[in-house]
């Protein structure tokens, strides 16, 4: 979560367009079509993980919940990693390697879930 709002860093950037005259107030776009690309993969980066907050964050309730963290604490920071090093990548850059490099932070991540989910349902 705490990554999620780190991206929100867009917010700041868009404001301080509109405080500069560069963009009006009503002439972002959800993608930010129309900004430099660094903001188009900004708002791509920060969408990823909005998308993903229902199943992560659903599995790591369900775990708090039941009172079995333990499924979860194990492989949490390497859910994270996997998280940060894909909203990177995807800052960085567009390009077929990159796409490739979060591939694999993505299926990390899937991986971690599915695992969980297991886990949580099979005892």
């Amino acid at each position: 979560m705490a990554w999620t709002l780190l991206l929100v860093l867009m917010e700041t950037i868009r404001t301080y367009l509109v405080l500069t005259g560069a963009v009006a107030a009503n002439g972002f776009t959800p993608d930010n079509a129309g900004l430099s690309p660094f903001m188009r993969r900004l708002a791509r980066a920060h969408a990823n993980c909005i998308e993903g907050l229902p199943l992560f964050g659903g599995l790591l309730a369900v775990a708090v919940m039941t009172s079995r963290t333990s499924v979860t604490d194990t492989m949490a920071l390497w859910l994270l990693g996997a998280r940060i090093g894909q909203s990177i990548v995807h800052l960085i850059s567009t390009s077929p390697m990159a796409v490739g490099l979060r591939f694999i932070a993505f299926a990390v991540q899937i991986v971690i879930a599915v695992y969980w989910c297991w886990r949580l349902l099979s005892s």
